[in-house]
């Protein structure tokens, strides 16, 4: 096994890994993502990812600690080459540069019986849409949709607040318009969260097919997911305040749904 030390802010490694941390542009131009953590490189191999580049400082942790598949390059960092393409604090060591698969669509997406599909439309803060993902593989959703994304979903940022939890989940990036045609022929319901014409989340029946549909903050859904909706709830706000963050509001529905289902079956 082959290990290149690195010492040298200046060395072309360092600054690759620094542009693809930073530019959606470059990390599909060259097909590879930045993943950072041991936990979360471990996931990633789990679902299948092929390791390009890893990237370790000896100080922090050692290479036998490191999940390792296939036959990466593997880099020897100084500390302070480490501290430069170190993205988050608490860091463990390990950065790894992934290459990008296949990303699934719509019509290839198999959900079986009675599926739980949680959809967000235009969310564009990527610690956000990570904390959906991470809350979403918490109640074994079936698929997140992205609709008119703003952020690439290989976003560090995303996958580190996703604890990793983007890799385990079938996550699709689509339309709204071509979303909703997919729900209305797949006979899947349409629940959107909006405070206009809605009753109450836990009156609504989620053990039927269901897609939870969720808007930003700012702006909520748009009027095309309203006029689609097959059912409009809300989560009754008892304080000042007039609307939760959407990761929060989306794991309130869906343990809802994942706590009649399990009703259902006992």
């Amino acid at each position: 096994m082959r290990i290149d030390k690195i010492t040298s802010l200046s060395n072309p490694k360092i600054k690759e890994v620094v542009a693809l941390e930073g530019s959606s542009r470059l990390r599909t131009e060259r097909g590879l993502f930045v993943v950072e953590g041991v936990r979360e490189v471990s996931r990633c191999i789990k679902a299948g990812y092929s390791l390009f580049s890893i990237f370790y400082c000896p100080e922090i942790i050692s290479l036998d600690e490191i999940p390792l598949e296939g036959d990466p390059n593997i880099y020897e960092l100084s500390a302070a080459c480490y501290d430069k393409i170190a993205y988050r604090g608490g860091t463990e060591g390990v950065v790894a540069l992934v290459k990008m698969g296949e990303m699934l669509t719509l019509d290839s997406l198999d959900l079986g019986e009675s599926p739980l599909v949680v959809v967000l439309e235009s969310v564009e803060k990527p610690g956000n849409l990570g904390a959906v993902l991470r809350s979403a593989d918490a109640c074994g959703v079936d698929a997140v949709i992205v609709c008119d994304p703003r952020t690439d979903l290989y976003n560090p940022n995303l996958i580190r607040a996703s604890l990793g939890g983007i890799f385990s989940l079938k996550v699709v990036a689509a339309t709204s318009a071509e979303t909703i045609a997919w729900l209305k022929k797949s006979e899947i319901n349409i629940y959107t969260a909006q405070l206009q014409d809605s009753k109450v989340y836990y009156d609504a029946d989620f053990c039927a097919p269901t897609a939870i549909v969720l808007g930003t903050e700012a702006d909520g859904l748009s009027m095309q997911w309203r006029e689609a909706s097959d059912k409009k709830i809300l989560i009754p706000m008892n304080g000042i305040v007039d609307s939760l963050n959407v990761s929060v509001s989306m794991a309130v529905l869906c343990y809802e749904a994942l706590r009649q289902r399990s009703c259902k079956k006992q």
